[in-house]
């Protein structure tokens, strides 16, 4: 068998993030998509040249979005023989693209890709409950009067409301927000860490913009310059006024608009290639991606619904047979302070990692130092399929500017899903 090739991050490009129904309200995935991977043309030099393979995806889409990666690929200007890849992985989708498209470089499969995501919640789509649906269905089927007459039978104009979007989990009718208010509580994480975490996470963003560490990340789209969510003049006196949205009622709820990411807009993408594709390009490799790692927890069973990306560190770290001390920067993606806390209470906890993650001895502790030290979802918002994709992006950047060895990446996920992934600077 031929040696594996390391996996070679060139760089990223993505769109201002903006909050849903503002920047963004008149776009749609594929438009933000296309900026996005037009941005990652335009800086490497890549209009009209054929990339190996474009993969990306839309967590919340319509059913035009169907070849989303292939016709933004189009619209950005690659060479048409440039094939697209539609994928869903929900919060992790594109990370997970990038481990897939990651695995075919190092094998020789294909010398370049990119991995990208996008998602508006501006335009997410309306629909009809299923009586209605199946009776357009009849109509459109039928050939003679008769048969449309049988179809609009019993019409109701109640059938006519629309269903609204949801982002509850199937199996339990509970949404994110409030499953996470269940983790916070099983990991006893206060309300004042949540919003110290938060209030880090804008002042850590804030920071990165003014020291121009996004200069040559973002690209405008729309008429956006820079994201909308962040927070420079926000304090813990503000994030204490607020009032808690997913458990109003029993005075024990913790999660607020301040430390809980917003509905957002945006995407992101990411250029991988071979050390032999870049170099003969003149492209700087700015990490090699080395590991990944998937995993899923049984959240309708107890588990906390976004408590795998625990699982999937772990089980990175002792196939790479590293440990926390070999990490230099985490990218922890805060879907929810508490999400972020109870994660790293989890990993210093006995008990779950003897039972949960089978390990004799804790993973132990972080600095929180080396934790989003550019901020993270809490600041920058979070369109579901591109948060991956921002995350690798800047995880690179990092290690590329700050000489540091290695970065870890971990992204929770809805279904009880999370993704890991191991950088290391070349």
């Amino acid at each position: 068998m031929a040696e594996l090739r390391r996996i070679a991050i060139v760089g990223s490009a993505r769109i201002p993030f903006a909050r849903a129904y503002s920047g963004y309200a008149d776009e749609t995935n594929l438009s933000m998509l296309a900026t996005a991977l037009a941005g990652l043309a335009d800086r490497f030099n890549l209009k009209g040249e054929k990339v190996d393979e474009v993969m990306a995806g839309a967590v919340i889409k319509h059913s035009r979005d169907f070849n989303l990666a292939r016709e933004a690929a189009l619209d950005a200007g690659f060479s048409p023989r440039t094939p697209g890849i539609t994928v869903q992985m929900a919060c992790g989708t594109s990370l997970e693209a990038a481990l897939a498209l990651g695995a075919k470089i190092a094998t020789g499969e294909i010398d370049c890709a990119i991995a990208a995501g996008a998602d508006t919640v501006s335009d997410s789509p309306v629909v009809f409950g299923d009586r209605f649906q199946h009776r357009m269905i009849a109509l459109r089927r039928a050939r003679t009067a008769a048969e449309r007459l049988k179809a609009l039978r019993g019409f109701s104009p109640a059938e006519l409301a629309p269903v609204a979007p949801s982002t509850e989990e199937p199996r339990t009718g509970l949404s994110m927000g409030e499953h996470c208010e269940l983790m916070a509580r099983q990991w006893d994480i206060s309300r004042e860490e949540q919003d110290q975490l938060a209030l880090r996470s804008h002042q850590n963003a804030a920071r990165a913009y003014d020291e121009g560490f996004h200069d040559d990340l973002v690209v405008p789209c729309a008429g956006v310059l820079k994201d909308n969510n962040v927070r420079p003049d926000t304090s813990l006196e503000k994030l204490a006024a607020l009032q808690p949205v997913y458990d109003r009622k029993s005075g024990k709820g913790t999660l607020t608009a301040g430390n809980s990411t917003p509905l957002t807009d945006g995407a992101a993408a990411v250029l991988l290639a071979s050390e032999e594709w870049a170099k003969a390009r003149g492209l700087p490799v700015l990490a090699y991606l080395v590991h990944g790692r998937v995993a899923a927890n049984d959240f309708a069973g107890g588990d906390g619904l976004l408590m795998a990306p625990t699982i999937a560190v772990a089980e990175l770290l002792e196939r790479s047979g590293l440990g926390f001390a070999d990490i230099d920067l985490f990218e922890i993606h805060e879907a929810f302070a508490a999400q972020v806390l109870a994660t790293l209470e989890a990993w210093r906890d006995p008990g779950y990692n003897s039972s949960v993650l089978g390990r004799d001895t804790p993973l132990g502790e972080i600095d929180p130092d080396r934790i989003n030290v550019k901020g993270s979802s809490l600041a920058y918002g979070h369109p579901f399929a591109a948060t991956g994709a921002r995350i690798l992006g800047v995880a690179a950047k990092l290690l590329a500017t700050t000489q540091k060895q290695r970065a870890l990446i971990s992204i929770c996920t809805a279904g009880g899903m999370g993704v890991a992934a191991l950088l290391e600077h070349p």
